[in-house]
């Protein structure tokens, strides 16, 4: 996410902080690159104009120029006004509204709406309690309406049952009274896209919200787009008032155009960001999070909260009092490949944590992806009970059976028992806060390849 600005960022930061102290031509200087390098991730021209400017009286002042570490100050004014045009504060999905309350999503096709409506309903169902219907309004692209009841049915989630020919309106109509029957306190709308914004589409739509009368109108925007994003935004704004804006398939985006252009350039808060294909990969929006993770400067809070989902308890103070003791086994790691998967893999977990670029470029360089997670998972269920327990104890015999059994190369077994070991040592070091700052040793990498 971001990593493409948040790597160009960080240079300009580092050659700024490294300066014992800094003059008003170094500080202009480092104020037109961060321009360019906001203008290479996309960011909407106005912004960035506005951005400079509201930074530059700041970042020129006497009070800047004089300190005794004027590129961290530099850093701190970037960060308040990152945090100014994200929208300052995350803002809660509107609900108040005599059930059941409507949510009307739109947005062109391929932006991702089908899938984020389902997403939505399940972090509204966990996070409010709610029961909530699902409905498709999309009886133009083949399939739609069929691919939402899918994906309802996979997830437990309630979707209206499809009449053949109906109209988008008489739709809408039905799943009021539906949902009025069944008690569900909200009905996510999950309207036609297009291949380009047209007439009929926004008169179909102001058509239905008309009819729905939503608490919330959410754009779902595809952050890939960058730039049209925002084009796309400010014209469904001027159409249909939106009230709010879910970006997706932001782990993918590099650069991050879109989510800093959005709120500035529309008025209009995002409220999430969809940052995976899983059900549980909607992130609530939080601009100084956001903020944060594009400075380099990770996001630890997300991080916990990730990890606090669907952890046991009582496994985790098991690991951590074998780690106290010096004793970390393959059970231990095996736990933590799989809380690292459900967080997103290695990039996932990287992208969260503070001064990690130099980890990333590493792994990067060296050709390590989410492929030897799975490797090593395979490997690992191989083993006996006492093997894992006990790794020393595997000798030719037994690494040819896990071997076999996982499927792997000996060479592969080889790896992992050494990575393993270099394992053991990295995780003392960091129970003992010894570990570098964002890098990974040399020998630990060595051994993932």
């Amino acid at each position: 996410m971001f990593d493409s600005l948040t790597s160009k960022l960080d240079s300009i930061f580092n050659k700024l902080k490294k300066a014992p102290s800094l003059n008003k031509g170094q500080v202009e200087t480092g104020l037109k690159e961060i321009r360019e390098a906001l203008l290479a991730a996309d960011v909407a021209l106005p912004v960035v104009k506005k951005f400079i400017e509201d930074i530059k009286p700041k970042a020129i002042g006497q009070e800047i120029i004089q300190s005794t570490s004027p590129g961290q100050m530099l850093v701190k004014i970037v960060y308040d006004e990152l945090v100014k045009i994200l929208g300052e504060k995350s803002e809660e999905i509107n609900l108040k509204a005599v059930p059941p309350a409507s949510i009307l999503l739109v947005g062109l096709q391929g932006s991702g709406k089908t899938t984020t409506s389902v997403k939505l309903a399940k972090n509204v169902e966990k996070k409010y309690k709610k029961k909530i219907l699902l409905v498709s309004l999309d009886i133009y692209r083949p399939a739609a309406q069929e691919q939402l009841k899918v994906l309802c049915e996979k997830n437990s989630l309630n979707s209206l049952p499809i009449i053949k020919d109906e109209l988008p309106l008489d739709i809408a109509k039905r799943a009021k009274n539906a949902a009025g029957l069944s008690g569900s306190d909200i009905i996510i709308f999950d309207t036609a896209g297009r291949t380009q914004i047209d007439l009929n589409m926004m008169n179909e739509i102001k058509n239905i919200k008309t009819e729905v009368k939503p608490v919330e109108t959410i754009l779902v925007a595809d952050s890939l787009t960058g730039q049209i994003a925002v084009n796309l935004a400010t014209e469904f704004d001027k159409a249909v008032e939106l009230t709010s804006i879910i970006l997706t398939r932001v782990d993918g985006d590099g650069r991050g155009g879109a989510a800093l252009s959005m709120r500035q350039t529309t008025g209009k808060p995002i409220k999430f960001l969809g940052v995976g294909e899983k059900i549980d990969d909607l992130e609530t929006f939080h601009p100084d999070r956001l903020a944060n993770r594009i400075l380099g400067m990770g996001d630890v809070v997300s991080l916990v909260e990730k990890a606090s989902q669907d952890l046991d308890e009582e496994k985790i103070k098991a690991a951590e009092e074998n780690l106290k003791k010096g004793a970390f086994t393959f059970n231990d790691y095996l736990m933590q490949l799989r809380q690292m998967k459900k967080m997103g893999g290695m990039d996932g977990v990287l992208s969260l944590l503070p001064g990690v670029s130099k980890a990333k470029e590493q792994m990067k360089n060296e050709n390590i992806d989410e492929k030897l997670l799975s490797a090593n998972e395979a490997i690992i269920l191989s083993m006996t009970k006492k093997e894992r327990e006990n790794p020393e104890i595997i000798s030719g015999s037994r690494r040819k059976r896990i071997s076999l059994g996982s499927g792997t190369e000996a060479q592969a077994i080889n790896r992992l028992l050494k990575q393993f070991k270099m394992m053991s040592k990295m995780m003392k070091k960091m129970s003992k806060g010894k570990m570098p700052k964002g890098q990974l040793p040399d020998e630990l990498l060595n051994n993932l390849k």
